[in-house]
């Protein structure tokens, strides 16, 4: 293994400019840099799975047709893999095995240069794309104390490590990879501080996210969101105008900290994920929390001046199925993985609607399909941050393998000829709809958070609730274990003088419901319904019928009056 590699980190950016897509207008697309382009036939043969091809044509062209400002890439530092995968024949795919934070993974790259990852970024950034990198700064590949001394261990232990106090041979595990690094130490702030800018300066990296960032602000005494390291973050000339976002827990005790980050952080809000899939699953008694998380969280995010962008929506990440699998399985399949199918989350929240997985039956295979379209319009429909995973836009499968981190091939691959199918183009179609209505209105991007106290005129408040009768919901309402049916209508004064009003109506049930509007009484439009994917806007009056598991956005503008 070498000891060092100098380079020289001259590069032409060609008057490269940050695209600085303000968080408001985000959406997120999360990819593996080889997963994402390894099955890309339109890509040259050498240069498929590598740094080459993540700016190729098509792979732009297809985040702009689907309206995505920021990719972000799982782990592309310089990672180790794991002897006991290697033992089984697997390997680390995903990388959250960090052997150096200067360096990119090296098979990575389909030549010698790191000028390929530089080119990438700057295509990607010509095209109005930002760059997120998923980093692993919480713990090293050295393992626990009987793990191998590569890089921080022989440096100096006690200083890069969080060791047992009273038995200072033992490491900390509160990762669950065996170390934790001392996010408390001066060197080691600067360390991170020092890699993080050399990916923004060197790269041209637009925003990081922090796996198990919770970690980053551990001290003696727990969590401290006042911790050392986010202080640098923010005061940093460089870092502290990029994107920040933390997954907001770890496994040590107090490891879940959703909400608690500083003002500048967004974190992955799990909270969301969850009572999505519980409500279109057709889980009880799910209402009032699912108008928590549509509305942005407020409970969570409302304090210290932040702001709806600091939840990051989602409903599937690399770390669990794909949205087609969560329609399909309800029990995990990970057999691939070596470990008798004992890995993995045993709690998925899927439902499978009728049978275990692949299936020719027309009427599971249109529940599922409408149940997926559901889920992504109450995800481009909610206020915070939408982050969708690569695929999941055209129906990509994992089989119903639920923690595929060893899995290089073509179960974690995406597989671009789903996109040439009828199913597959159709979904990212509709997908493509979602993100452009939603940049197309500024009540679904909202600045602040909604509570209803404020009017912007013809009667309507900023954000109410209502049944399907089109009625405010009572306090009974909000806990009827068997209600399945919701209205959320936002309002916002356009620039114009206008007065837009959005209504979000949601059927998660198994029958179809009429749906009464609450008024005022005027013609609206229908910009999308789930149950009918490919019907244009359309006119209704104050009554509208929704089918099961959907959900359909209606507008309605109140033209505005002379003083």
């Amino acid at each position: 293994m070498p000891k060092a590699v100098v380079t020289h980190d001259s590069f032409d950016w060609s008057r490269d400019v940050r695209p600085n897509i303000p968080w408001s207008e985000t959406v997120i697309y999360e990819a593996h840099a080889k997963g994402l382009t390894k099955l890309l036939e339109a890509a040259p043969p050498q240069e498929r799975g590598t740094f080459a091809a993540l700016a190729h044509p098509k792979v732009i062209d297809h985040m702009k047709r689907l309206g995505i400002t920021a990719l972000e890439l799982m782990p592309i530092h310089a990672f180790t893999q794991d002897r006991f995968l290697q033992e089984r024949g697997l390997r680390n795919y995903w990388g959250y095995n960090t052997l150096s934070f200067f360096a990119p993974e090296p098979s990575y790259f389909a030549g010698d240069t790191h000028d390929e990852l530089r080119v990438a970024v700057r295509r990607l950034h010509a095209a109005g794309i930002e760059v997120i990198l998923d980093v692993v700064y919480n713990h090293s590949c050295e393992g626990s104390e009987l793990g191998p001394t590569l890089s921080w261990r022989g440096i100096d232990n006690a200083t890069y490590y969080r060791l047992l106090p009273d038995n200072p041979r033992y490491c900390l595990n509160d990762t669950g990879t065996g170390n934790t690094f001392k996010l408390t130490h001066a060197r080691v702030i600067q360390m991170v501080a020092d890699s993080l800018r050399y990916w923004a300066t060197s790269f041209g990296i637009d925003g990081f996210r922090f796996d198990l960032g919770l970690t980053l602000g551990r001290t003696d005494h727990g969590f401290d969101p006042n911790a050392g390291l986010f202080d640098v973050l923010r005061q940093d000339p460089i870092l502290g105008r990029l994107k920040l976002i933390a997954e907001p827990w770890d496994v040590g005790m107090g490891g879940y900290q959703l909400g608690n980050f500083p003002p500048g952080f967004a974190e992955w809000n799990d909270k969301y994920r969850d009572t999505a899939r519980r409500f279109w699953r057709g889980d009880p008694g799910q209402r009032a929390d699912l108008a928590a998380r549509l509305s942005g969280s407020g409970d969570l995010f409302d304090r210290r001046a932040r702001r709806p962008w600091a939840s990051v929506n989602f409903l599937t990440s690399h770390d669990g199925y794909t949205l087609a699998d969560l329609v399909s399985y309800e029990e995990r399949h990970n057999e691939a993985n070596g470990e008798e199918n004992r890995d993995g989350h045993d709690n998925n929240l899927s439902r499978n609607w009728g049978t275990e997985g692949p299936t020719e039956d027309p009427a599971i295979n249109e529940t599922r399909g409408r149940v997926r379209r559901a889920m992504l319009t109450t995800l481009l429909a909610s206020l915070g941050t939408p982050m969708l995973v690569a695929g999941d836009e055209f129906c990509r499968t994992q089989g119903g393998n639920n923690n595929a981190y060893c899995q290089d091939n073509e179960i974690s691959w995406l597989d671009w000829s789903l996109l040439e199918g009828e199913e597959g183009r159709a979904l990212f179609d509709f997908t493509a709809r979602l993100v452009a209505l939603r940049k197309a209105h500024p009540v679904l991007r909202a600045p602040t958070f909604l509570y209803g106290q404020d009017s912007p005129g013809f009667g309507v408040n900023d954000i109410e609730w209502w049944d399907e009768r089109g009625r405010p919901l009572s306090e009974d309402d909000w806990n009827n274990p068997e209600g399945r049916a919701l209205v959320m209508r936002r309002a916002v004064l356009l620039e114009d003088g206008r007065v837009e009003t959005l209504s979000l109506l949601l059927n998660a049930g198994d029958d179809p419901v009429d749906f009464t509007l609450p008024a005022p009484s005027a013609p609206r439009e229908v910009l999308i319904d789930s149950a009918q994917p490919e019907r244009a806007p359309f006119t209704i009056g104050d009554e509208y019928g929704v089918q099961p598991h959907s959900a359909v956005l209606i507008c309605w503008l109140g033209e505005k009056t002379e003083a």
